[in-house]
This record gives structure tokens, C-alpha cells and sequence, in this order.
């Protein structure tokens, strides 16, 4: 495949595996609370299993090692999010009133989420030691590359957004609602969006170098379409987004919730 062909091939498996993989979790974890350890044990043994194989696949620099580790990547990610949606790996829950602002209102909605940021920095250092050095960086630019995203996506969250994803948020984290904050725009959003961008370019451009391999095109195809991604919901944080078009078949209804 030329470079273009290449980069063209991962945008489209990465939007495909991203609109699956989304679903899938917000689907998931919407089911009656009795399945909820049934489907984070699986989870678990299936995010094991993809931490095994990114680490075979961060020494196969191929087009096989490429997708291998981007898949297995989405894996041990997609577990996480099921943990946190499914309110089991979150943070201390209190129903005191938030401090009104200040560094005591950070600190407390912090520690609303801090288990699941842990685990993903945890998560990200044993994917480092897994893939550090090895042939085939995808896997590792994978979870970098969506703990990156994620983390500016909720620190704008935090400081106000035009539209929050009130849509996504499950019954087992309804109180999270009070730090959900609309405003036209924060200050970190046009740095967030100038990051996202700058990062698709630079991963774009190396799948497009000639002097590349076919494995290494792909994975570095594969990332920038994930980081383009990443930049897409970046921007539906600010004007209305298609989340029903998208997943209405995952969001259709939540059987944790009452209903009216």
C-alpha cells in the first residue's frame, strides 16, 4: 500500500473500532446491576489476556504486530472504562454540596474520580515496562494516546463546556452531575484542540513517510486516526454532538434507572 493508502486504511479501522468499542462499554454497562461483576470479570480476564498480547505484539514490528497491539490497547482501556461508568473504580462518592470554588472545589471533584486515574496511570506504566524499547510502539502510543485525550477531555469537563456528555453518564455516576459545568468556553479548550491537532499532524505524517515499513505505517495510521478522534469529541464538547445518531442503540435505555 502507498502511504497515503496506508493512512486512509487506519483512519477508517481506527473510526470503525472506536464507534464499536464505545458502544459496546456504554451498552454494557447499562445492563441490571446483578451482571455487573459477571461482565467486569470477563473484562478482567480479557484485559489480562490484551496485556499479554500487546507485549508480543510491541516485538513484532509488522502489520500484524500493529493491529495486535492497537486492538489489545482498546482492550485493557475499554475495561477501565467499564470499571469507572459502572461506578466500581471511581472516587470517593460524597453527597456533601461541592465547595463553591477554588482550589477546595478542584480537590474534591479530583477526588470524585482519583481510583480511576490511578489505575490508569498504573495501567500506563505497566504498558510502558510491556512495549518500552520493543519493535512496535502502537500499542503504547495507543493507551498514551487516549489517557492524554481523556484527561483533557475531563479537566475541560471540569471547567465548563458548552456541552457536556450528560448523555454518557450511567446511573451509577449520577452524582457526578455537579461538576458537569456549561460554559461557551474555558481556557484550556483551544490548547487541548491546538494539542490534538498538532498530535494527528505528527502521527499522520509519520504514517505517510516513505522510508517507513508497512507495519510501522499502519501503527502510526491507526494512532492518528485515534488522535483525530480524540480531537472530534474535543469539539463536540462545544457545539450540539450526534451522540443518539451514534450510539442510540447503547444509550437507548439504562436498566439501572427507574423508570418514570
Amino acid at each position: 500500500m502507498t502511504g497515503l493508502s496506508t493512512l486512509l486504511t487506519g483512519l477508517g479501522v481506527a473510526l470503525v473500532l472506536w464507534w464499536a468499542s464505545t458502544g459496546l462499554v456504554l451498552w454494557l454497562v447499562r445492563r441490571p446491576v446483578g451482571a455487573t461483576g459477571a461482565i467486569l470479570g470477563v473484562g478482567g480476564v480479557l484485559a489480562v489476556a490484551a496485556l499479554a498480547a500487546l507485549a508480543w505484539a510491541a516485538r513484532e514490528p509488522d502489520v500484524v504486530g500493529s493491529v495486535v497491539g492497537f486492538v489489545a490497547a482498546l482492550t485493557v482501556w475499554g475495561w477501565h472504562e467499564l470499571a469507572f461508568l459502572s461506578g466500581r473504580v471511581a472516587g470517593e462518592h460524597s453527597r456533601a454540596a461541592p465547595p463553591a470554588g477554588g482550589f477546595a472545589r478542584f480537590r474534591a471533584a479530583a477526588a470524585a474520580v482519583m481510583h480511576h486515574e490511578l489505575a490508569l496511570a498504573a495501567t500506563l506504566a505497566i504498558v510502558v515496562a510491556l512495549a518500552w524499547n520493543g519493535a512496535n510502539p502502537t500499542g503504547l502510543i495507543t493507551f498514551a494516546v487516549l489517557f492524554a485525550l481523556r484527561l483533557s477531555t475531563k479537566l475541560n469537563i471540569y471547567l465548563g463546556v458548552a456541552n457536556p456528555p450528560l448523555a454518557f453518564l450511567p446511573a451509577a455516576l449520577e452524582h457526578l452531575r455537579v461538576w458537569f459545568v456549561r460554559r461557551p468556553l474555558n481556557a484550556l479548550m483551544p490548547l487541548s484542540l491546538l494539542a490534538s491537532a498538532g498530535l494527528t499532524w505528527a502521527l499522520g505524517s509519520r504514517a505517510v513517510d516513505p522510508e517507513l515499513g508497512s507495519g510501522a505505517a499502519l501503527g502510526f495510521a491507526l494512532t492518528a486516526g485515534l488522535a483525530g478522534l480524540g480531537l472530534i469529541e474535543h469539539l463536540f464538547l462545544m457545539a450540539p454532538s450526534p451522540d443518539r445518531a451514534l450510539w442510540g442503540w447503547a444509550l437507548e435505555r439504562d436498566a439501572r434507572r427507574p423508570r418514570a
